[in-house]
């Protein structure tokens, strides 16, 4: 592989790296136009496992928006990324990746009350698992066609408990 394909596949990989954080920022702060920008047109995600819904990137983004309300407190933590890109003839980096990556989820449901110091109480709701994304090279950037959620396991507390 020549220094020139070296080069571009170190900067494809930190290019998906930043639309994978850019996917945790969006779903946490709620930013559904910031979220929909991440997918290319025909993109689409499942999250079935977590008790969800599949379908294209606007049913999902509405899902969401309607879903995580609920929830005042988001931290997607998203940690242990593999990313494996497709490779052109010569090893020179090609136009798709996937990227398996775990994460840890905790959130706290709206109206949780603070505990008796006056400090928050622990996350109401944490849920973790791995995520399967497929990226692919676009004129935009690098952008998400696929999201598939394997949920592994989740805690559900009362408030304050």
């Amino acid at each position: 592989m020549t220094q020139r394909a070296e080069h571009a596949m170190v900067m494809d990989r930190l290019a998906i790296d930043d639309l994978i954080t850019g996917y945790a920022i969006a779903v946490d702060d709620g930013d559904w136009p910031g979220y929909r920008a991440l997918f290319a047109p025909d993109g689409r995600a499942d999250y079935r496992s977590a008790g969800g819904i599949e379908g294209s990137i606007e049913e999902i983004a509405t899902w969401l928006a309607e879903m995580l309300r609920h929830f005042s407190i988001r931290q997607h933590l998203i940690v242990n990324r593999r990313i494996t890109l497709s490779r052109r003839d010569g090893g020179a980096p090609g136009d798709t990746a996937t990227v398996q990556a775990d994460y840890l989820n905790p959130m706290r449901l709206a109206g949780s009350e603070d505990d008796a110091a006056g400090g928050p109480t622990a996350p109401n709701y944490t849920c973790a698992g791995r995520y399967e994304f497929t990226a692919r090279r676009t004129w935009e950037g690098w952008r998400l066609t696929r999201v598939v959620v394997h949920e592994k396991w989740r805690q559900v507390r009362s408030p304050g408990g």
